[in-house]
């Protein structure tokens, strides 16, 4: 069987207010104890001389400010907080004329416990249980010293309850410790994942390019001395083609250069067969059309002159949009999305918005924002993801596009 989860609600209370909480209650049940209730002969517990007396009742006032006050510190100071704690316990301890500081005193001190194991370090919270253990002995001793009667018994369960508290509290630290390891390694191989993704992509880049390059030589060496200006944009095309793929290279490659080739060649041989021509944004309309065929109807909005952009930006742009409008599909739950594509002059900006119930960031494809927000980091652009003030969600790239960046002659085009 699983535990049930906390209500959001009670997940908003402080851990003070559960002590505080704790306290007066453990103090309710005490009265409760020494006063004869309906069915019963008589009280189970009998009231010390000094229980409703005025002195009685200062020492009351106050344990309980002292405990109030320690579950307004435990946030802060835990180990202050600890230590008020367990002053107001054994003042209302002697209040009641006990021969052991009671479970229910006790209460608030195991609480207290439990939550400095689960949110502070391992050496504050082991620090924080042997005051406790320590404070239990000093009582007995003192008694003891003084030839009183002691009640081994009952501060032998009260330790162990404290002991428990914060074994459980303990417990809690650790997973929520190896819960954020996991989801630290899950989202480093998340980027490195989505970096062997960029990097056989900038492969398939690099190889077309390479393909253009010696098409155009070739026909330029044919026509040099029967077509000299066809031979010029031909070399033309060349040389813009060899700019763009250097400029692709450049900035991909320092990002990328210690990625695990090994790992890069493993996955490259398995996936071999499914490498394709890249793709860009020239794609939008026909995954807008897919989408919304499947059921989401995709509006995209062009804003700018379009034109055409550097391989591997032109490629981050639709994967980016091509990730999100995926995630409206799977989790959004609404009938339609917005995309709009921005050229301006030194960046193109792309969004993705939609009206659903503001999931759309959660994905299991294993690019994610994850990798959205890797792929533009590396482009040296801005993204960001969220949900929308008026609901739904958006993402939002701008990636910048190099002022050297040449648009494509229309020959290496028909090439």
């Amino acid at each position: 069987m699983h535990a049930m989860p906390l209500p959001p609600r009670l997940k908003l209370v402080p851990p003070g207010a559960w002590v505080a909480l704790a306290w007066s209650a453990s103090t309710a049940f005490t009265f409760l104890a020494r006063v004869r209730l309906p069915g019963e002969e008589a009280a189970n517990e009998l009231a010390a001389t000094q229980f409703y007396r005025w002195d009685g009742l200062v020492v009351l006032t106050i344990a309980c400010a002292l405990a109030l006050l320690g579950s307004m510190w435990l946030h802060r100071r835990p180990l202050g907080a600890l230590a008020l704690l367990l002053t107001a316990a054994a003042f209302l301890t002697t209040n009641l004329a006990a021969v052991a500081i009671q479970l229910a005193q006790f209460l608030a001190v195991d609480l207290a416990l439990y939550f400095i194991a689960a949110g502070r370090p391992r050496r504050t919270g082991v620090a924080a249980l042997c005051t406790a253990l320590a404070v239990l002995v000093g009582w007995e001793s003192l008694r003891l010293l003084r030839g009183w009667g002691i009640g081994t018994l009952e501060e032998l369960t009260v330790a162990l309850t404290a002991v428990v508290a914060w074994l459980l509290g303990d417990a809690s630290h650790r997973t929520r410790e190896c819960g954020e390891t996991l989801r630290a390694r899950a989202a480093t191989q998340a980027v490195t994942d989505e970096r062997l993704r960029i990097a056989r992509e900038m492969h398939d880049m690099v190889a077309h390019s390479i393909g253009i390059i010696a098409l155009q030589a070739g026909a330029a060496a044919r026509v040099v001395h029967t077509q000299p200006d066809a031979a010029r944009e031909a070399m033309t095309a060349v040389e813009t083609a060899g700019r763009e793929t250097l400029s692709g290279l450049r900035r991909m490659l320092v990002a990328l250069r210690h990625a695990d080739q090994d790992r890069y060649r493993a996955r490259a041989a398995a996936e071999a067969d499914r490498l394709h021509p890249a793709e860009g944004l020239a794609d939008l309309d026909r995954l807008a059309a897919a989408t919304t065929a499947a059921g989401v109807q995709v509006d995209v909005h062009w804003k700018g002159a379009r034109r055409q952009l550097p391989p591997d930006i032109d490629l981050s742009a639709f994967r980016i949009v091509q990730e999100s409008i995926t995630n409206v599909v799977r989790h959004a739950a609404t009938p339609a999305c917005r995309v709009t594509v921005d050229y301006l002059e030194e960046h193109v900006a792309v969004e993705v918005t939609d009206d659903g119930r503001g999931r759309g960031g959660t994905t299991d494809t294993g690019f994610g924002l994850v990798g959205m927000r890797e792929r533009v980091a590396l482009l040296h652009g801005e993204f960001t993801a969220g949900p929308r003030p008026e609901g739904g969600f958006r993402v939002t790239a701008r990636l910048p596009v190099p002022g050297t960046a040449a648009t494509v002659t229309a020959a290496t085009v028909a090439a």
